[in-house]
């Protein structure tokens, strides 16, 4: 599998998913504008990855501080090198860190990852300070710390995919028909994949005998990126429109149903992307086990329930438009939201790499994501 993020050289490259499977491109991120602007365009999506790529933005945001010159690209001077100096370097990388954060408001991977390398820079510089560094030093040992600590981010949820895998696996009743919706696979992460990661792992014991993915409108993640991950793995799939899901459901052709998630709020309320509620509704009439695997990482425990998730509306224009191509008329209004919100009440289980989350999930999710 071609990885979806790769840190090589001082810059993050990225594989733009915009293309898949048409054709293979990479988007070369010089700065943590352009990183941030990746994460925003959809060039590198999915709630883990976004958080990945916006950890080694703060990094990249380390290195400009330690490189620029004055009047040039920013705001920070070499010309104060001391306690001046170190005070332009935490605004600068505090309003980069900002910048990054909003690229994407629902996905809390995002914010989680960016805080994460943020604290492990201005932890460094403010030791130095305190030690009399020199600035550039000090921002030397900073931007190596941050880089380790985005690295250690892709690392970890490499790691926590596999548990997600293993811990899934289970559920899934031998010879099942898996629906999924939208990419929560290795594009969508640092590797594995969490609802696929559970689907890779079932497939490989024989517990599953086919898959499922929506095509998931207006983006398509489903058919141009989740059919072209399981096809790559040698793992039986078909392609279906979203609205195509619950005729399969009522023929008793859907064993399951495992997605994935970009926010969990502390009750369980899952934000996912949008399509995600209306699948799990159908599954809750048809009696289908509705399954959301995710990392403790997109778990929001400062939320009590769904209402405070935002949702984020990305531009009428990928309504309107397929790849270039009006599909409506040219005055018409369009909505759309990219995510929507599922209550706890309709969630079977959520899978984590601590455990699985099973009913009442309010009561039992504290234990295990704390656990």
């Amino acid at each position: 599998m071609i990885p979806a993020i790769k840190w090589e050289d001082g810059r993050l490259v990225l594989l733009d998913q915009r293309y898949l499977p048409e054709r293979i491109e990479f988007v070369h991120c010089r700065n943590y504008r352009e990183i941030s602007d990746a994460i925003r365009d959809m060039v590198v999506r999915g709630a883990p990855a976004i958080g990945i790529a916006g950890g080694y933005a703060v990094a990249v945001a380390v290195r400009e501080c330690r490189d620029m010159r004055a009047g040039e690209e920013g705001s920070v001077s070499r010309s104060g090198a001391g306690a001046g100096y170190y005070g332009e370097c935490d605004r600068y990388l505090k309003e980069a860190a900002k910048h990054i954060a909003a690229s994407r408001p629902t996905a809390v991977n995002l914010m989680w990852a960016v805080d994460r390398v943020l604290r492990k820079a201005l932890s460094v510089l403010d030791a130095a300070e305190k030690a009399g560094a020199e600035a550039d030093q000090a921002l030397g040992e900073a931007y190596a710390a941050s880089v380790g600590e985005a690295r250690a981010i892709e690392m970890e949820d490499l790691e926590m995919n596999k548990k997600i895998g293993a811990y899934g696996a289970p559920l899934i009743r031998p010879g099942s028909r898996v629906l999924t919706h939208c990419n929560a696979g290795a594009l969508a992460t640092g590797g594995y994949g969490t609802a696929l990661g559970v689907i890779r792992k079932a497939w490989e014991e024989g517990r599953i005998s086919m898959v499922y993915a929506d095509e998931t409108r207006p983006y398509l993640q489903g058919a141009r990126l989740t059919a072209w991950e399981l096809s790559q793995d040698g793992i039986d799939v078909t392609v279906i429109v979203d609205s195509a899901a619950g005729y399969l459901m009522s023929k008793g052709m859907v064993d399951c149903v495992i997605v994935g998630a970009d926010r969990i709020a502390a009750n369980g309320d899952v934000a996912n992307k949008i399509g995600t509620y209306t699948l799990a509704c159908l599954a809750g009439i048809h009696s289908i086990p509705f399954y959301v695997a995710a990392p403790t990482s997109t778990f929001d425990l400062s939320i009590p329930d769904m209402s405070a998730i935002p949702v984020e509306e990305r531009a009428p224009g990928e309504v309107l438009h397929f790849f270039g191509t009006a599909t409506a008329p040219k005055d018409v209004k369009a909505l759309n939201p990219s995510f929507d919100l599922t209550p706890n009440r309709l969630v079977s289980a959520i899978i984590t790499e601590k455990g699985v989350i099973e009913p009442p999930i309010p009561e039992n999710l504290p234990r295990v994501v704390r656990g």
